[in-house]
């Protein structure tokens, strides 16, 4: 079928007449089966499937304990509460990132203190956390964004200097090595996010990883309202057990039918993050020549492994034509969903106001928040997919440059 050379937003017919989602999660046979039993046991909160998936989870990143929590906000909430962390401290995150990142540092009662990324990978840039460190500064929160592996290195140095804690945000990172270690075995605290766009999932859902017996037993208690034993625990074949309120917790603990999902999972994860590499590949050659789009690269450093959790371009609004939000909505009217990760944090109206940060501050996040776009990008994607998503974005461009011209 011969395409129209006009876009749909100015009339023209969608590329696809079908609807393409940004994600589509890879469940299958193993995970629709665990569920159904988990649902006929008769135990449905934390429990034995639930211990199952932690210890399965420690193993796989090489961590000494891993606890579940019901999203990855949770874990590092409960990352910065069992180091103490509150009013009249401060901890040092990037921009670039969701709102979680930085809204658990202000639950705990602490500052968030920004500093700016690396222009080419756009992940905390260790040159500048040293300069934002006080005698307030109480730990460091960098984000392994889009998968790749922040400079773990630079940023623990730093934290030695200082005696700062290293808690990581590996939302997108189940996959990432860093320096030849396995992301979740390396700083002190690591949170993983299972939501449902993420490169394995569990519907909603996270997990906590330490090597520190002492910070793993005091995030289980905390995680389920501060209580002394877990329900599994209360309600077993053993026997009824008393519990105590040793603190003031949270209401933060996975349940069996989640842990059903990421059992298995985990059993996808290698098969699934080759299955990604391969589409990123053909998303890179089918982008080459349009004008004013450029992936961004994610090259994988000696000793690194990314686990490329999501397809991102910038977009050039000089040479492109249009800026990132106007090829937003003419790709949907495409029929192809997307994404932005992320616009940069400190510009968002809260931190504007409760913090006092201005436009100007963090130049390179600024400038990425403004020109990054995410392309559909799961395992199970097709490469007519990607050509269709490849082909509007031609479509769309040249129109826009040809209309310039005249």
């Amino acid at each position: 079928m011969r395409r129209s050379k006009r876009p749909a937003y100015e009339g023209g017919a969608p590329i696809r007449s079908e609807f393409l989602h940004f994600h589509r999660p890879d469940i299958g046979k193993a995970e629709e089966r665990e569920v159904l039993e988990t649902l006929r046991s008769g135990w449905l909160t934390t429990g034995a499937r639930t211990k199952r998936f932690e210890a399965r989870f420690a193993e796989l990143v090489g961590a000494k304990y891993a606890v579940a929590v019901n999203s990855c906000t949770a874990a590092l909430h409960l990352g910065l509460a069992v180091l103490d962390i509150g009013p009249g401290d401060e901890v040092v995150t990037t921009p670039m990132t969701f709102g979680a990142s930085a809204n658990v540092i202000v639950h705990t009662g602490a500052r968030p203190v920004f500093v700016d990324v690396d222009p080419e990978r756009l992940t905390i840039d260790p040159r500048h956390i040293e300069a934002a460190v006080t005698s307030h500064t109480r730990a460091i929160l960098p984000v392994h964004y889009l998968g790749q592996p922040c400079e773990l290195a630079a940023i623990r140095r730093i934290g030695r200097k200082h005696k700062l804690a290293v808690v990581e945000d590996a939302a997108h990172a189940v996959e990432t090595v860093a320096d030849g270690r396995k992301v979740g075995s390396i700083s002190e605290l690591t949170a993983f996010s299972f939501y449902a766009n993420k490169n394995m999932t569990t519907g909603e859902g996270g997990m906590l990883t330490t090597n520190r017996k002492r910070l793993a037993e005091r995030a289980r208690i905390l995680s389920l309202h501060g209580m002394s034993r877990d329900a599994w625990k209360r309600f077993s074949s053993s026997g009824f057990r008393h519990y105590r309120h040793v603190e003031a917790g949270f209401k933060y603990n996975m349940f069996d039918i989640q842990a059903a999902l990421g059992i298995h999972q985990l059993d996808r994860l290698e098969r699934s993050l080759k299955a990604r590499r391969k589409a990123f590949a053909i998303y890179v050659d089918a982008l080459k020549d349009v004008a004013g789009i450029t992936p961004l690269a994610q090259r994988e450093r000696s000793g690194d492994r990314n686990a490329f959790h999501l397809f991102v371009v910038r977009v050039d609004k000089r040479r492109a034509g249009l800026t990132r939000d106007e090829l937003l909505a003419a790709l949907a009217a495409e029929n192809i969903g997307c994404g932005v990760h992320y616009r940069a944090l400190h510009l968002q109206p809260y931190y504007r106001r409760q913090f006092g940060f201005r436009s100007g501050m963090f130049p390179v996040a600024e400038k990425a928040g403004r020109e990054v776009l995410s392309l559909p990008f799961f395992p199970s994607i097709r490469r007519r997919d990607i050509e269709d998503v490849a082909d509007a974005i031609r479509r769309i461009v040249s129109y826009r440059l040809e209309r310039r011209v005249r």
